[in-house]
């Protein structure tokens, strides 16, 4: 059997026109359309391939389509996706774990830096003061936290936090981190002092910045008693996962003084719900979950995750394979449909 036009990638949104050319020639490009009110997985049970973005891949979700070889993430975290469902079931799952970096890095010191500067109160103040016909005295009013000195710290130092903790240098910062899977010689290297517990970086950061995987061992890991061992008046940033905090925590942590602000990209649902009372204070700042949605990023999320597609529809191993114990049962199935 030829392999051009052979196998079917199955795409949760519309795939842009240049990036057609990427698999025009091995595979069609599926996409539930205007279907997904009624079945968000419409024609799944055609897919040789997944492009995954938001939606849950559970075991009912692979059942649907036999001939599924490979899932790929479109970022770095893989908790939508159900690995051991689709070990059993042969099925390779990927994730572009370097395409958002540098955009998501840049988003959590954005978000650092405006809540620092209390831009989001001081926008407010400015439109309310506008909208009564009064002038704002900012001067007497406006409190703002330099960080320069400040101790930065960061719950995790893989990829993203690693380039946060540049940027925070650059910025002069004291940079310090608490990941026990880092080496030594990791933390050398980016200038980090290595915190000896998650209780001590919280205890001694006045900022502190997340960046960890969503797992059974991370999630809500920011609760009560993790903001109450926060340095007062500390800043609290996440870039990660929103279930890794208990929001409610967070909320009294704010209510209480304990923290300054926050700034968060992802919260427990996404986007936000409008009765969210994280939206409505003037000292946090949310983004809809965004933080690697750059132009460039965007193509690289895209480029880098259809690449792992097209390798395992080809037949090769790809080099960000979540699951590397089953690629030779994974390979076994490419053969015999090729057969």
């Amino acid at each position: 059997m030829k392999a051009q036009r052979m196998y079917r990638i199955w795409f949760e949104r519309d795939v842009p026109r240049e990036h057609v050319s990427m698999f025009e020639d091995i595979a069609a490009g599926i996409c539930p359309g205007d279907r997904v009110d009624r079945d968000p997985y419409h024609q799944l049970e055609l897919a040789h391939g997944v492009m995954a973005g938001g939606r849950i891949y559970d075991s009912a979700a692979m059942d649907r389509a036999p001939h599924l070889l490979v899932i790929s993430r479109t970022g770095i975290g893989y908790d939508a996706v159900d690995v051991a469902a689709a070990s059993e079931r042969g099925i390779a799952v990927v994730n572009a774990p370097d395409a958002p970096t540098i955009p998501t890095a840049e988003t959590a010191i954005a978000l650092m830096m405006n809540v620092a500067r209390s831009v989001k109160q001081i926008e407010n103040d400015l439109a309310r003061a506008h909208d009564q016909g009064e002038k704002l005295s900012a001067w007497d009013v406006y409190v703002g936290i330099e960080l320069a000195g400040k101790q930065l710290g960061l719950v995790g130092l893989g990829r993203i936090g690693g380039r946060v903790a540049r940027v925070g240098a650059a910025l002069g910062m004291k940079v310090a981190a608490y990941d026990p899977h880092i080496s030594a010689e990791r933390y050398a290297q980016l200038h980090v002092a290595r915190a000896d517990s998650l209780e001590a970086l919280l205890g001694n950061s006045d900022v502190v910045s997340l960046h960890l995987p969503l797992n059974e061992r991370t999630k809500q890991i920011m609760n009560a008693e993790r903001f109450a061992q926060m340095k007062r008046g500390a800043i609290f940033v996440n870039v990660s996962r929103g279930k890794l905090v208990d929001e409610d925590a967070l909320a009294a942590a704010l209510d209480s003084g304990q923290l300054f602000g926050a700034g968060l990209d992802v919260t427990i649902v996404e986007p936000p719900l409008p009765d969210n009372p994280l939206l409505k204070r003037d000292n946090v700042v949310i983004l809809p979950h965004i933080g690697g949605a750059s132009g460039l990023g965007r193509r690289r999320l895209f480029e880098h995750a259809m690449a792992q597609v097209l390798q395992v529809l080809r037949g090769e191993r790809p080099p960000n394979l979540i699951n590397g114990e089953v690629w030779d049962t994974v390979r076994a199935r490419w053969e015999a449909m090729r057969r």
